[in-house]
């Protein structure tokens, strides 16, 4: 009866343990993660975001140049999302400072 407990303790030891260290090592490899590329994709999106705004920042302020009131004859419902724009810009900006983090914890290690 001794020699089957001590044949189970050294099975767990030298073939269970191991198994399962590896299998949830694999599990945490193959975990979605984000790539190079897919960094490389965002930061691109990012740029062509702000360089899009910028644009819009541009013909608004010639639009107001041109007509001070224009906003209310295009869209009277606009100054009920007046905040809105800031707002999204500090989420994408906190994201952005978020995986850049994440980036650089990645290549240190």
């Amino acid at each position: 009866m001794e020699e089957i407990s001590v044949v189970l303790v050294v099975a767990t030891l030298f073939i269970g343990l191991p198994w399962l260290i590896m299998h949830y090592v694999t599990r945490w490899k193959t975990a979605a993660t984000l790539t190079g590329g897919d960094e490389k994709l965002l930061e691109e999106l990012h740029d062509l975001t702000r360089r899009l705004d910028d644009r819009m920042c541009s013909i608004e302020r010639i639009m107001t140049a041109e007509n001070p009131n224009w906003r209310q004859q295009c869209a009277p419902e606009q100054p009920a999302l007046a905040g809105r724009d800031e707002n999204i810009d500090l989420d994408i900006d906190a994201e952005l400072a978020r995986l850049s983090e994440r980036r650089r914890v990645r290549e240190v290690r």
